[in-house]
């Protein structure tokens, strides 16, 4: 026996030992290896495989009969490798795997995963005007909003493809996540109507849920606590809050920040308003209220992460200026992008930006440009929440830039219909984005 065998043997052991006393992690297994969930265990298991202490060829011979993540179905597995690592049936191995390495939850979640190709989706947005539509190919048809404020998007979309998906005898699966206290004085118009919650809440052709007073960048936390899937079809979020999003803190310095943030947005200090906290803005010559985490800086590396980790596909729509450029800045491949300590500027775009920004800015609204054609995509990008699943990163298949804020035959949210009227503020822009799994 070489070597390599002896190490499988002696892994095969080790899986028997490790499933005794497990049968209830067993019979939960069951239900990860169904077609609607394989594709997350995969992934899923393939993370753990890579960050277990484990000897280098039995690591190899897992990734390798693991396939990637890319297998749909475990007939694309191959049996007999499957066996010579785990000495286990197909079905039987990866139950064994998902025990031995912990791919277990301590109930069934009450939301099946998508499973879909990265390949696919990105020819799926390429070629059909709304991106929106893969929730009635995909086999879950499911959408997470992420600071879903006054639902007006929930709403769109459940009036749109809510009839569509239950003509199929399928439910739409529409979550909500908002980080204001539904009690709060402050935050006005973007608090939810009662009624409407009460509607979607009660409509047959959806499995609606809305958290409110919930931090988007805590993703992993509410899929922790069974609050939220896994993964969505698709994710979404509108206009993206500046200046939450709109300063990346891994090249910006908090000082420079916070003097930046004071010259456009004017002086501000925590205060007190109707009995809870908020944040006082001098602003010209007015006195604005917001919650207090309105300055918090998060930074677009934040938000990306949780999209990928969320999505299929995501999409960040209404996206303002000052957030667009500073995405932009962490999509794109070259380092050039990412100046140290320089605020982006209407002055210094075209300067740090070069062909990237003539192409962008001369788009006509309601085109759409592929941003690789622009300039390479960015290989891997840091994974910046806890817990990180990828300590070598992420990356998106394809990035989709769309000039607008709202299209034809597509839901938006109020904020993306309302900028017809603000005529002092520029075009935003639609950001379109596939996760690569």
């Amino acid at each position: 026996m070489t070597s390599h065998e002896q190490l499988l043997a002696t892994f095969r052991s080790q899986l028997t030992r490790g499933l005794k006393g497990r049968d209830k992690d067993w019979e939960t297994s069951r239900r990860l290896i169904n077609a609607s969930h394989l594709a997350d265990t995969l992934h899923r298991l393939i993370e753990r495989v890579r960050h277990a202490d484990l000897p280098s060829p039995v690591e190899a011979s897992l990734l390798a009969v693991l396939n990637d993540g890319r297998a749909q179905r475990i007939q694309e597995l191959s049996g007999p490798r499957l066996k010579a690592v785990t000495g286990l049936p197909p079905a039987k191995a990866l139950r064994a795997l998902c025990v031995y390495f912990d791919v277990v939850e301590p109930a069934p979640s009450r939301w099946p995963t998508p499973s879909l190709e990265s390949d696919n989706v990105s020819a799926f947005v390429r070629t059909h005007p709304s991106p929106f539509d893969l929730l009635l190919t995909a086999n879950v048809a499911s959408l997470l909003d992420l600071g879903s404020g006054d639902l007006s998007f929930a709403k769109e979309v459940a009036d749109f493809y809510g009839p569509q998906i239950h003509r199929e005898d399928r439910t739409l699966i529409l979550h909500c996540v908002d980080r204001l206290h539904p009690q709060s004085k402050l935050g006005g118009a973007l608090h939810p109507p009662r009624e409407l919650l009460d509607v979607l809440r009660s409509r047959p052709d959806l499995s609606f849920q809305f958290l409110p007073d919930q931090d988007m960048c805590e993703f992993e936390e509410l899929v922790g606590a069974g609050r939220l899937a896994a993964r969505y079809a698709v994710t979404t979020c509108w206009a993206p809050a500046t200046p939450t999003f709109a300063y990346e803190p891994s090249r910006l310095s908090a000082d420079v920040i916070q003097r930046h943030l004071q010259e456009t947005k004017g002086a501000f200090r925590k205060a007190r308003y109707s009995g809870e906290e908020a944040l006082e803005v001098q602003h010209r010559e007015r006195t604005l209220l917001f919650p207090p985490w309105k300055f918090d800086i998060r930074g677009p590396l934040a938000l990306l992460d949780v999209v990928a980790r969320s999505s299929c596909v995501g999409l960040l729509g209404a996206v303002d200026s000052q957030v667009f450029w500073e995405l932009l800045a962490q999509l794109l491949d070259d380092e050039r992008f990412r100046p140290e300590d320089a605020p982006f500027t209407f002055e210094n775009l075209p300067t740090i930006f070069g062909d990237v920004h003539q192409r962008l800015v001369t788009l006509p609204i309601g085109d759409t440009l592929d941003l690789s054609t622009c300039a390479s995509l960015r290989s891997r990008l840091p994974c910046v929440l806890s817990p990180k699943p990828a300590p070598e990163g992420y990356r998106f298949r394809s990035v989709l830039i769309r000039r607008g804020a709202v299209f034809p035959s597509m839901p938006a949210s109020s904020t993306a219909r309302r900028f017809i009227d603000m005529i002092e503020e520029a075009p935003p822009w639609m950001v379109i984005l596939v996760p690569d799994r």
